[in-house]
């Protein structure tokens, strides 16, 4: 991966405290993986940006490498890497997910 795409990755990382890098967007989820970490967000209360990947071939190409990742979608809280749908639903089950995402916002 060229210096150029990391800076951009980490850029993206680093521009919320929450970042869902996905297939779509909040409003129009498009693959059902996406949809769901998208619908726990919510009922967790997350303040979140999302990435589309469809949009962003390099982007999508460049975060399988830099994730050692390889499927979509990929949360990112506070620029650490937090896993696909399988890893955000298991945090949701246990109840992690949602002081997880507390820490992440910003303090009143």
């Amino acid at each position: 991966m060229d210096d150029a795409l990391r800076q951009k990755l980490q850029t993206l990382i680093s521009s919320h405290p929450v970042v869902l890098f996905m297939k779509g967007n909040r409003q129009f989820p498009q693959c059902g993986f996406s949809a769901k970490v998208v619908e726990l967000l919510k009922r967790n209360g997350a303040d979140f940006q999302t990435v589309n990947v469809l949009t962003e071939q390099d982007v999508r190409q460049g975060l399988k490498e830099f994730s050692s990742w390889p499927t979509f979608p990929q949360l990112y809280v506070k620029g650490e890497f937090i896993g696909g749908c399988d890893i955000v639903t298991e945090l949701d089950e246990r109840g992690e997910l949602g002081p997880l995402l507390s820490s992440a916002k910003p303090a009143n």
